[in-house]
């Protein structure tokens, strides 16, 4: 057995740059839409262009020349604004695809190194082990007990063994190892391959929308619908009114445009896609939108223990011989007994060690063993990890035929396979039960004879002779401590999920304060409750040991059915369903494999658990702040409508106070202000103190809906007040045009402020840090004095001249109209304070 890479060579640096020069890269490339052909249909589509457009047109025939103009400039700003925003949701995915982009090990000169799987070329010699995705077609040269799920191109379910000799010694791209390792030289990679030429690709496969988006794409259908309804009651009552077709059609564009909420898709997608791209940065890829969504709602995250908990630095502490009876450390002098355990821990090992206790028993043995028997050695058969509990078993060959066939596991399963009596046993589980409360992880290892090549189907068939027990440490990390008290300030239980003991599991968990490290239970114990009893077990249980695939999937599905929103981590094949089924399925982007990346809907890229302590943060700031956004688009769309309809409906002296011109100005100021001022504020203080949202509560719940309503009713007042203060003191449309304008204007920015927090004081929001929200508001500020004090705007917008006793009384309406929702808050900070107070 050679552990150098059987000898392999590889491509030379020379030979990799003239095949990718000859052949390309390894990247499947379809056909696709034009990207801006794509977007300008879209935009083309939008509700609210159709209406700027038709009202252009009717302002050109009408002979309105100027505000024709401005109206057709309005449609290039928007759309400016529209891209905008598609550019920076386009931009932030690319560069997630970039980072979920696959990695694979190929040999080199002799040497194995990690690439991105874009990276291969014709003629790498590819090593695929359990758990990988193939990236690119090949032809098999080595293999230990290699088997291939390929269903996808076939359809078969069943894994297909395969290796040189094989009549199809051939894998392909897309298709998945069951089991066991082999090198492959690559033979056709992107388009050439298998996959590449029947056309499939994970790019057509379009995500189903999530709750939030479709109530998002319900209400925008359901206000254009009533903004429809609308527009042709107005145009019936003014046409009635005026015989005029076409001002009359104006007029009804007007109340239209002011009802339509386009900014509410814009602010949900851009909110999204760069809140994805914010937590790439933080090293946290999200491979799927909507779980930036349900992040913040998470109630339950089921982490698994060697890895996430602990360091995944395993070293090999402690070796136990059956026949002397003794507990030895590593560092101590090893007796002939000890080493023979240690040599049959070596040969049950992979013979390229990637799981870290086989890289601790590899380097262990070299360290000991003078020499070397490993290029002796070739292994004619495998039996791969499988069993409840799990054991895998090897068998190795040298030229005379001699035969060394060993196997290692979780005790019970080594014990179970070997004849041992029952004080043997009894003491061997007296062993176990003491390394495991120190905290060591412990493997049983055996070893056997067979004659002849009929090797049965079961390695359990084997009769194995039990020599001993091997015990790795492997220290808790040393921030896990606070990253679950993190948690569960947040409201956010934790629980384990393991495939390792459980006295091991609680010896660690107790070390570092995890709640509830006395209450588990295992894999079969679980698997043996009926359904009504495994929903309460879930629920009171937090140390899951001994855990398989069928048993972490029923723990995911009982959750679930709890109304619990469940995270769960994993890194290994047999975690692929329980990922797929979590709401938020979490791979580790160092150890996982690439199974368990693609069934994840998240990786963490640093395999550090405190990243999920950010990544729920950020997915509580992008609700609140998308909430806060949607909330300000209803409460400020409120008195747009309001203030064209009611003087229309009841007849008052100026019925058409606005025009399409002033409605689209106000549009202008407010699509900025949702999403991209509100999108940049940072997260609120108490923001991890707060139980995790209801996983089906949305911003259209009553009482937040209710509060947009009020507040928008309130500005709406503000405005109609000074109306009939306006008309009252004699002054005429421009006047009155011009203060109910200001007003809305100053409510407006006074309501960015105020909805920054429904919690904290606008004193306090003010030092939030985010830059853009004072530089919007000096925008619009600034725009506002252009329109109101230079010439030619104050002519085209229709508007007056204020006296500054007339300017200030708009603004004060403005501001005194929104600011009594800062009372509301104070009541409720009151409020909280007492109940805390009490408690």
């Amino acid at each position: 057995m050679d552990s150098n890479n059987f000898g392999i060579r590889g491509l030379s640096p020379e030979e990799i740059l003239s095949s990718r020069k000859t052949h390309g890269s390894n990247r499947l490339e379809f056909k696709t839409q034009n990207r801006w052909l794509t977007t300008f249909i879209g935009l083309i589509k939008e509700p609210m262009v159709i209406l700027l457009f038709v009202a252009a047109i009717i302002y050109f025939i009408s002979g309105q020349t100027g505000d024709a103009i401005f109206l057709a400039a309005a449609i290039v700003l928007v759309a400016t604004i529209s891209l905008y925003q598609d550019s920076r949701s386009r931009n932030a995915l690319a560069k997630l695809q970039q980072f979920t982009q696959p990695n694979c090990k190929v040999i080199r000169e002799y040497a194995t190194v990690e690439i991105k799987s874009e990276e291969l070329v014709i003629g790498d010699c590819l090593i695929i082990e359990e758990g990988n995705t193939i990236p690119a077609d090949g032809k098999i040269i080595h293999s230990n007990d290699f088997s291939v799920n390929e269903s996808m191109l076939s359809g078969e379910s069943l894994s297909v063994f395969k290796d040189k000799d094989n009549e199809n010694p051939f894998v392909y791209k897309g298709t998945t190892v069951a089991s066991g390792l082999a090198i492959a030289e690559v033979t056709a990679i992107g388009n050439k391959t298998k996959l590449g030429e029947i056309g499939k690709s994970l790019k057509s496969i379009e995500e189903e929308k999530t709750p939030l988006e479709k109530q998002i794409s319900n209400f925008v259908k359901k206000m254009v619908f009533a903004g429809a309804i609308v527009f042709f009651i107005v145009w019936a009552i003014n046409y009635i009114n005026s015989k005029d077709l076409f001002d009359s059609l104006l007029k009804a564009l007007t109340l239209a445009m002011s009802i339509l909420p386009e900014e509410i898709p814009v602010a949900f997608t851009s909110f999204m896609a760069i809140g994805a791209y914010r937590l790439m940065k933080m090293g946290i890829v999200v491979k799927q939108m909507k779980t930036v969504e349900t992040l913040g709602s998470a109630t339950v995250i089921c982490t698994d223990k060697t890895g996430t908990i602990t360091e995944n630095k395993m070293s090999l502490a402690k070796l136990y011989c059956l026949i002397d009876d003794t507990v030895t450390d590593m560092d101590d002098v090893l007796n002939q007994n000890q080493l023979d355990l240690l040599n049959y821990s070596m040969w049950s090992s992979e013979p390229i060690p990637f799981d870290p206790m086989e890289i601790a028993i590899h380097e262990a043995y070299t360290r000991l063993f003078k020499k070397d028997e490993r290029t002796a050695y070739k292994m004619t058969h495998e039996y791969p990890l499988s069993g409840q509990p799990p054991m895998m078993t090897h068998i190795f060959e040298d030229q005379s035929g001699h035969r060394i066939i060993a196997a290692k596991g979780a005790p019970e399963a080594i014990i179970k396979v070997s004849h041992l009596t029952d004080t043997q046993s009894n003491r061997i589980e007296s062993i176990i039960t003491t390394l495991a409360a120190q905290g060591f992880r412990v493997l049983g290892v055996g070893r056997s004879t067979f004659e002849g090549s009929g090797f049965p189907d079961q390695q359990q068939d084997l009769l194995f002779q039990f020599i001993g027990l091997i015990a790795f440490y492997d220290p808790p990390k040393h921030n896990i401590s606070n990253v679950f008290q993190n948690f569960y300030n947040a409201g956010i239980n934790v629980k384990i999920v393991t495939g390792d003991n459980a006295t091991t599991t609680m010896a660690i968990a107790k070390e570092v304060n995890f709640k509830g490290y006395d209450k588990s239970i295992t894999g079969d114990e679980l698997m043996a409750l009926d359904d009504q009893s495994l929903l309460s077990k879930v629920q009171e249980t937090q140390i899951f040991s001994r855990m398989f695939p069928e048993a972490k999937l029923r723990i995911i599905k009982a959750l679930k059915a709890n109304n619990e929103v469940v995270a769960m981590t994993g890194d290994g094949v047999n975690d692929g369903p329980a990922l797929k089924a979590a709401h938020i399925g979490i791979a580790m982007g160092k150890k996982g494999t690439e199974i368990a990346k693609e069934a994840a809907s998240l990786v963490l890229m640093e395999d550090d658990l405190s990243k999920m302590v950010d990544a729920v943060a950020m997915g509580r700031k992008i609700y609140s702040n998308l909430k806060k956004a949607i909330q300000y688009i209803i409460s400020i769309h409120i008195p747009i409508i309001l203030v064209v309809f009611i003087p229309l409906a009841l007849g008052w002296v100026f019925p058409n106070i606005f025009t399409p011109v002033h409605i689209i100005f106000l549009e202008l100021i407010m699509g900025p202000t949702c999403s991209i001022v509100y999108e940049n504020e940072p997260i609120e203080k108490n923001a991890m103190r707060h139980q995790p949202r209801p996983f089906t509560s949305t911003f259209f719940n009553g009482k937040e809906l209710t509060t947009s309503i009020i507040q928008g009713i309130m500005i709406t007042i503000g405005a109609l007040l000074v109306y009939q203060f306006a008309v009252g003191k004699g002054l005429n449309e421009e006047l009155t045009r011009t203060m109910v304008f200001v007003v809305l204007i100053a409510a407006n920015i006074t309501l960015t402020l105020v909805n920054r927090s429904f919690y904290y004081s606008i004193l306090t929001t003010l030092s939030y840090k985010n830059r853009l929200a004072p530089l919007m508001i000096g925008i619009t500020l600034f725009i506002t004095a252009l329109l109101l004090y230079i010439p030619p705007l104050t002519q085209f917008f229709k508007f007056g001249t204020l006296s500054l006793t007339e300017l200030s009384i708009s603004i004060v309406a403005g501001f005194i109209f929104v600011i009594w929702f800062e009372l509301v808050k104070w009541y409720k900070r009151n409020q909280i304070m007492r109940q805390n107070a009490t408690t």
